[in-house]
């Protein structure tokens, strides 16, 4: 006798649909599991010999085999469990066929036949879509999870006895009706009432750095704060995610996959509205940051996909650790390569570092109280765990000074995070509008001839950025990311060209390159 059914595991964070074959043959009574399963895909075998047996089905006394289809794939995970129980139970006419064709079966069996939810459930029923499966049964925790991939129905099942109540005349008991557009409309209104509780409004003073903050938020770009300490570097950090625009559908789902598949979803109910926002320790591991493990799982450079990646005191981070954020910083994607398998983890964020000019902080900032006590070989090896190819990829270099008293005091003029909202949606949708159907959602994307078809500049601003290009020795990289952040505060000021005053602030930023440089020299 043979059966077969459809299942599906994680690759990475996208689901891989699998093909559970199960034949069963006159013999001595045993399991044979075959398809290069891991662990707990073997250990499966128990399970679903324990749950058929409590869940009032019989368990054949037979030679069965299982096979999980590509057989070069490797199988990881208890996400099967169901998958073979179903097969089985077909194979054995305990249930009938006609009632699960074009179905994906998804849950992890306990021994009293009960199923447990599993990881990853929005991004396996997603690639069941795109396959043209039809419905998908998962364990009642995850059903909403699942839910939320519209044009795909799904059945929710608590135990293997529900299997019972599934004939030709009773087939929807368990499916939810209209679920996809009931928690479809929960996650969008969700993300309309967000609040934040950090608001911009209350930070007096400081209104270059938080110039350059919306700058940052309109167009995705890198910063750095680099001040004394108490001077507020960490609070604008934290309160950037009240300024940043909302995601768009694609983007909730890109994110909410990679939640769902590092087991951190917390609410299964909607789309992840909200933008990421991480800030590792600087302990972190660089397996940590970018992602690894013998089964690797995202990293917090994709955790913070579409969101914020915030590193506070950046020189404080090991120097490998720091190392690895060049290519997911250029790729926007990490790529991870075992000896089983090669994993790709999107990687496009915001980031956002802070750091003291000195281990004591106080350098280029003494007061009578306050004097630098620093010598100059430590300042410079201090500054120099933060590489110049990295440095190269941030795109603002701010300096935060420390506010005067009556600034401390100053309650008028501050701009709020809506005002500061309101600029940065303007200059979204001219970007929005430029890209559209290109795959470009924002300026720190732009490369290549796109980029020089976008950034065209005036005859005095070319001559402007070719005396700053040869004054402060800037990179070839560095040159492309003045002409994005240019662009972004061209899109600021609702101007269709980026002129030499655009040129001219997008430059400034860049001055710490060349400052941190003759520093060095004149130590």
């Amino acid at each position: 006798m043979y059966g077969k059914v459809i299942s599906a595991c994680l690759q990475g964070i996208e689901g891989q649909i699998i093909e559970v074959e199960v034949d069963i043959s006159s013999g001595l009574p045993q399991i044979n599991l075959v398809g290069l399963p891991d662990s707990a895909v073997r250990e499966s075998v128990e399970r679903v010999r324990s749950s058929i047996k409590n869940g009032g089905f019989s368990f054949p006394m037979d030679r069965i085999t299982v096979n999980l289809a590509p057989a070069d794939l490797r199988k990881e995970g208890s996400s099967f469990d169901l998958a073979i129980a179903a097969a089985i139970l077909i194979t054995t006419s305990q249930i009938p066929f006609e009632c699960f064709q074009h179905t994906l079966f998804l849950g992890e069996l306990a021994l009293d036949g009960s199923l447990r939810p599993i990881p990853g459930v929005l991004s396996m029923a997603h690639a069941a879509k795109k396959l043209g499966i039809k419905r998908v049964y998962v364990p009642h925790a995850n059903a909403a999870e699942a839910a939320l991939i519209a044009g795909i129905e799904v059945c929710a099942i608590n135990n293997l006895t529900d299997f019972k109540c599934w004939t030709k005349e009773s087939e929807h008991l368990y499916i939810f009706n209209d679920i996809n557009n009931k928690y479809r409309e929960l996650s969008i209104k969700s993300a309309e009432i967000q609040h934040f509780v950090d608001d911009y409004a209350d930070v007096n003073g400081h209104h270059q750095v938080k110039r350059a903050m919306m700058i940052a938020a309109a167009g995705m770009h890198n910063i750095l704060l680099i001040g004394p300490p108490g001077t507020g570097k960490t609070m604008l950090v934290k309160r950037m995610p009240s300024i940043l625009p909302p995601m768009s559908d694609k983007e909730a789902l890109e994110v909410t996959k990679i939640y769902s598949a590092s087991g951190k979803l917390v609410d299964r109910s909607s789309l992840i509205r909200t933008r990421p926002f991480r800030a590792p320790h600087h302990t972190i591991s660089s397996a940590g940051l970018v992602g690894g493990g013998t089964i690797p799982k995202p990293g917090e450079v994709s955790l913070s996909h579409r969101g914020i990646l915030f590193l506070d005191e950046l020189p404080e981070f090991t120097r490998n650790a720091l190392e690895v954020l060049r290519q997911p910083l250029e790729d926007r994607y990490v790529t991870i390569a075992r000896a089983r398998a090669v994993y790709t983890f999107p990687s496009q964020f915001i980031l956002a570092a802070a750091m003291n000019p000195c281990p004591c902080g106080f350098y280029g900032a003494e007061t009578e109280t306050n004097a630098c006590i620093c010598s100059p070989a430590k300042i410079v090896h201090y500054r120099s765990k933060i590489s110049g190819p990295l440095l190269d990829r941030i795109d603002l270099h701010v300096e935060v000074p420390k506010p005067s008293y009556l600034q401390l005091k100053e309650q008028t003029n501050n701009l709020s995070s809506q005002d500061m909202l309101a600029q940065v949606m303007l200059a979204h949708h001219r970007q929005q509008l430029r890209y559209a159907g290109s795959g470009i959602q924002h300026n720190n994307e732009l490369s290549g001839k796109s980029m020089r078809h976008m950034c065209r500049l005036t005859p005095e601003g070319d001559q402007l950025l070719q005396a700053s290009f040869e004054a402060l020795g800037l990179s070839a990289r560095a040159h492309d990311r003045i002409l994005r952040l240019a662009l972004t505060i061209a899109d600021l000021e609702a101007s269709d060209q980026i002129l030499p005053q655009h040129l001219a602030e997008a430059i400034q930023y860049r001055n710490l390159d060349k400052k941190q440089r003759i520093e060095e020299i004149e130590m």
